[in-house]
């Protein structure tokens, strides 16, 4: 990772800690994507005291080794920035920090992170609720790793996601093995299989593999199903697909409607979290291929505006598609990616004929950089 880059997390989580009173600050997200790095880039510069711990330093965490991490932050005095690092590791950290918190609120600054993000936001959501803040980090955009490693599009489109695998690049096994085992074997094996109740860990691992296929694509959940080597049902299929997506590395899209029950009950549109998820299922020579080309580049606009705060779909009406509708605060706009593959120019205008409101919106290769750099600030100038 280039040393000298600053994700823009760091910058703001700085705002919240030195704000009054400010709440448990909580940094979740993918595996690998620099939330440590970035906690350390805040400690080098943060100008009062601080301690740092990770649980990773004990062989087996337990609550006293939680509570001396906070006493010796207390010891150092009110106001003490105190990060936990893996926190999950810790046996029952969530009701322990509560109790050290609502003991003595405010008296410290508390930043926890962690690489399971399951396991993160369901201890949150058990036990702490109203006394955390959360950041959510994602995979690099394309516009960091074109500022912090050089990256140009079609490099993106390959290995784009996880700085720690551009060491590897110029390695394909290698590159393939690190995905392999410190990214999606990691997540899978013990950040989903470890936590959430999987009854076939073959099948889910199956399921992975499948899903993959369909970058970008639209895909009945009766479809998948047929594809899995086992019995089950549709719901098993959604099962998996929340688990995927809790855990960064596939989400599933539904179809925009203003009937909600019509959202719910529709087909999913797949996107892989990042380009380099598809590229080390598929191989990277798939990007080669001019139609496969085109569903990696919609993957990755796709990808990116997932990151932004709002609600992402996909619409289609018989022949009439729109790639994604994005809807915040209020405002809706209907996105077509354009990158070389055939696809009809009817459906913005047979969206927008049925949402007067909604704003259109073409992206291609020459304007991505633009989106990339501020997704809200690249749609409200249009």
């Amino acid at each position: 990772m280039a040393r000298t880059f600053e994700r823009t997390f760091v910058a703001q989580l700085e705002r919240r800690l030195i704000a009054p009173a400010p709440l448990i600050q909580v940094l979740t997200g993918p595996r690998q994507v620099g939330k440590t790095t970035g906690i350390r880039q805040l400690l080098a510069r943060w100008p009062g005291t601080s301690h740092y711990a990770s649980a990773d330093d004990v062989l087996v965490g337990d609550r006293s080794w939680l509570l001396a991490q906070w006493q010796q932050a207390t010891l150092a005095g009110d106001g003490t920035l105190l990060v936990i690092d893996e926190i999950q590791k810790v046996p029952n950290w969530p009701e322990t920090i509560k109790a050290l918190w609502d003991r003595q609120p405010q008296r410290l600054k508390l930043v926890l992170l962690g690489s399971s993000a399951l396991q993160i936001q369901s201890g949150l959501t058990e036990s702490l609720a109203g006394r955390f803040e959360m950041t959510r980090l994602y995979h690099w955009t394309f516009g960091e790793l074109k500022a912090a490693f050089g990256y140009d599009l079609e490099r993106y489109l390959r290995f784009g996601g996880y700085p720690g695998a551009v060491a590897f690049e110029d390695d394909p096994e290698r590159w393939y093995a690190y995905m392999k085992d410190a990214i999606v074997e990691s997540v899978i094996g013990r950040d989903i299989l470890q936590s959430r109740k999987v009854a076939n860990p073959a099948l889910f691992r199956q399921a992975f593999e499948i899903l993959s296929r369909y970058p970008a694509q639209e895909i009945s959940y009766t479809k998948l199903l047929g594809q899995l080597q086992d019995k089950g049902n549709t719901d098993l299929v959604k099962y998996y697909l929340s688990l995927y997506a809790g855990a960064f590395l596939i989400h599933a899209l539904d179809k925009y409607s203003a009937k909600a029950w019509l959202t719910r009950s529709s087909s999913p549109k797949i996107l892989m979290a990042s380009p380099a998820l598809y590229s080390m299922t598929a191989g990277q020579q798939a990007v080669a291929d001019p139609e496969l080309h085109a569903r990696v580049f919609e993957l990755a606009v796709g990808a990116e505006l997932l990151q932004s705060p709002g609600e992402l779909f996909y619409w289609r009406e018989k022949s009439a598609e729109v790639d994604f509708v994005y809807q915040h605060q209020g405002q809706l706009y209907a996105l077509e990616v354009k990158s070389g593959r055939k696809k009809s120019a009817k459906g913005l205008e047979a969206f927008v004929a049925q949402f007067p409101n909604a704003r259109p919106v073409v992206i291609t290769p020459d304007n991505f950089a633009a989106l990339s750099e501020d997704p809200r600030r690249f749609l409200a100038a249009l």
